[in-house]
């Protein structure tokens, strides 16, 4: 049996709301429809794993309510090990509040709940599955001392660690330095090399994984939605890998769908460009239905778009000597 991925981060409950258009400040939209999905970055990933038929482990918390009961159901429901998903007494679930417009666009604000109470010594007590694993996936919707925590137990037992560092905020350098893959989308990136949003593009971004891969991260990834990914690593390799042309429904977790893909690909052995591909396509089926978790597709359905193609072919890659760097902004690190 091939070695397990685990991932340690948050399950939430979607409350999810769907109109025409996302409201302006201070307006309000009406004739909206309403659904409760089960969500949460962690989950997401986990999930996506699952479906893909990868067998993958969690470690997290729920609250001590139904709500609670019904997540933990659904992840294992999906094929994830949830021996170490705990219950946090006396606490909510997490629960994130979901605006979905008719083109599949999305606003998303989180209350953490039970996944704030995901701490350093609950990773202790998970030891035993996180030394064993064959990659751990890693993101930001716990608390930070926890993420830093697991990091150095990565690096202490020699496992990958995959951080999607979703929400957008600044992350030590030692924690990068132990990161293996980096993942990044257009907002974290932007974040965390200093810049304002919407100055990354397809043509700059391999400037941005240039200071990202300064912090020492093995590899960075920048997920940058429809127009495809920016694949960079310390040994040269810089492309860009296009996204797939689907009909977009709901774009929520599309990047957690990416990475599910991406940690499965490498664990079966594909190359970084190859994987990166793969992931892509698990993104892209993602996106044409609605959801989280319930939208994660299975390796058939990924293998079909594959097979369809992409919008074009892959860039060629770029290596050897690059110009020399010019003065930039400090990367956004503590």
């Amino acid at each position: 049996m091939p070695p397990r991925l685990t991932i340690v981060g948050s399950i939430n409950l979607d409350l999810v709301a769907r109109a025409e258009r996302l409201p302006r400040e201070g307006e309000t939209v009406t004739d909206a429809t309403f659904s409760r999905l089960p969500g949460g970055k962690g989950a997401n990933q986990a999930v996506a794993i699952g479906r893909l038929g990868y067998p993958v482990s969690m470690v997290a918390k729920v609250g001590d309510d139904e709500f609670g009961r019904r997540l933990r159901q659904g992840l294992a429901d999906a094929g994830v090990n949830v021996a170490a998903v705990g219950t946090a007494k006396a606490t909510a679930s997490g629960v994130a509040l979901i605006s979905v417009d008719a083109q599949g666009q999305n606003s998303i604000t989180v209350v953490p709940g039970a996944n704030g109470k995901v701490l350093p010594r609950d990773l202790d007590k998970a030891l035993p599955t996180l030394r064993s694993a064959g990659m751990i996936l890693a993101q930001l919707e716990i608390p930070m001392e926890t993420v830093e925590y697991l990091s150095e137990i990565a690096e202490r037992y020699q496992v990958p660690l995959m951080l999607d560092p979703a929400p957008a905020r600044p992350i030590a350098r030692d924690v990068l330095r132990r990161v293996t893959y980096l993942t990044p989308n257009e907002t974290e990136a932007s974040t965390l090399c200093g810049t304002a949003f919407g100055d990354l593009t397809p043509k700059n971004a391999g400037e941005y994984a240039d200071k990202l891969l300064k912090s020492r991260a093995g590899n960075v990834i920048i997920k940058m939605g429809g127009r495809g990914a920016f694949v960079a690593s310390a040994e040269g390799t810089r492309t860009m890998v296009p996204s797939f042309k689907v009909s977009v429904v709901d774009s929520t977790a599309a990047g957690d769908a990416f990475n599910g893909g991406l940690a499965v690909a490498l664990m079966r052995r594909m190359g970084l460009v190859e994987a990166v591909r793969f992931a892509s396509a698990v993104g892209g089926v993602s996106v044409t239905r609605a959801g989280a978790q319930t939208a994660m597709p299975t390796s058939r359905e990924v293998n079909r778009l594959l097979k369809a193609g992409a919008r074009g072919a892959l860039n060629g890659q770029v290596s050897g000597r690059r110009k020399k760097p010019q003065p930039e902004p400090e990367l956004a690190l503590r």
